[in-house]
C-alpha cells in the first residue's frame, strides 16, 4: 500500500489454514457465503469483474490488479469519484489461524465524504470479516450485510 493517512483498515484472526481464507475470497461460491450475492467471475489477476448485492440493487465493477496465491489480493473497485483501492493480506500465524488484514484507501473527495467513506467502509470490512469467521469457522451465515440497512427500513427513508 502506498502511504496515505486517508485509508480504512480491519483486522481478524480466521481459525482456518490461509489456504482455506484465501480460497474464500477468490471463490465467489464462498464469498456469497457471507459477503456479495453474486459475481461474474473468479479473482484472477489482470480479469475485470462485477460484483452484486441484490438486496440494495448494487452492482460494482472489479479490477482485479494483483494476486499473491495466499498472501495477498489487490483490487480497485467503484467508479468515478467512488473508486478505491483494496488490498488483502494474509498471514499465516500457524496451521489452523490465518490473520488477515483488509485496507480500503485511495479515497476521493473533501474532507466530510473521505471521513464517510472511511467510516463506512471499516463498518463494512468488520462486517465481512465477522461474517468470513463465522462462516468459517461454524457454517453459520450472519447476513451481516444484509441485515445493515434492513429494506424495511430503508424504505422509510
Amino acid at each position: 500500500m502506498k502511504e496515505t493517512i486517508n485509508f480504512a483498515k480491519s483486522e481478524l484472526g480466521i481459525r482456518k489454514p490461509v489456504k482455506e481464507v484465501f480460497e474464500a475470497f477468490i471463490n465467489p461460491d464462498i464469498t456469497t457465503k457471507f459477503w456479495f450475492t453474486h459475481s461474474t467471475g473468479k479473482l484472477e489477476e489482470g480479469v475485470k469483474l462485477q460484483w452484486k448485492w441484490e438486496m440494495y440493487n448494487l452492482v460494482i465493477p472489479i479490477n482485479v490488479l494483483e494476486i499473491v496465491e495466499n498472501q495477498k489480493i489487490l483490487i480497485e473497485w467503484g467508479e468515478g469519484m467512488q473508486k478505491s483501492t483494496v488490498v488483502w493480506e494474509f498471514n499465516s500465524v500457524n496451521d489452523n489461524l490465518t490473520f488477515l488484514t483488509i485496507t480500503n484507501y485511495n479515497f476521493q473527495g473533501n474532507d466530510d465524504e473521505l471521513l464517510n467513506q472511511i467510516k463506512d467502509s471499516t463498518k463494512g470490512f468488520t462486517f465481512v470479516l465477522s461474517g468470513l469467521k463465522a462462516w468459517m469457522e461454524h457454517k453459520i451465515q450472519l447476513r451481516l450485510i444484509e441485515d445493515a440497512f434492513p429494506k424495511e427500513l430503508m424504505a422509510k427513508q
